[in-house]
């Protein structure tokens, strides 16, 4: 079966939107590769964070949603708590400073500093549920 090998995060500052996440997740230094920023993360998936050409076109803040352990949820929680960001329980940020309890897990959102909307979970989200949102 096939699986994501990396994808491009756009940005205003590639470095400074990849070493934030990078902070949350107590990942590595993102490293340079070409025109990128890339952040490896533990399933061999990279983020490569490019910056926004001048004059270009707008690009449009997009989803990310992070599986992580019960274990790294409390200490992901705990780094965006210590930085007062603002964080939500829900996509369209309805209920701020909340996390969400579905399917059992515990879910919390938060912005990158370029708006895009960073989802970190300890479950993925069942059939049953997808089936009601």
């Amino acid at each position: 079966m096939p699986s994501l090998d990396h994808t491009i995060v756009h940005s205003t500052d590639r470095f400074a939107s990849a070493r934030f996440l990078a902070g949350l997740l107590d990942a590595p230094e993102p490293q340079a590769f070409g025109p990128f920023a890339a952040l490896k993360l533990d399933n061999g998936v990279t983020l490569d964070y490019a910056e926004h050409a001048a004059g270009g076109k707008e690009f449009v803040p997009t989803h990310y949603a992070f599986l992580v352990t019960e274990d790294e949820f409390d200490k992901i929680l705990a780094r965006i708590t210590d930085r007062n960001l603002p964080y939500w329980a829900d996509p369209q940020h309805s209920r701020p400073q909340e996390i969400n309890t579905r399917d059992g897990g515990r879910g919390v959102y938060v912005d990158d500093p370029d708006g895009h909307n960073m989802e970190f979970l300890t479950r993925t989200y069942s059939d049953e549920l997808l089936a009601n949102l």
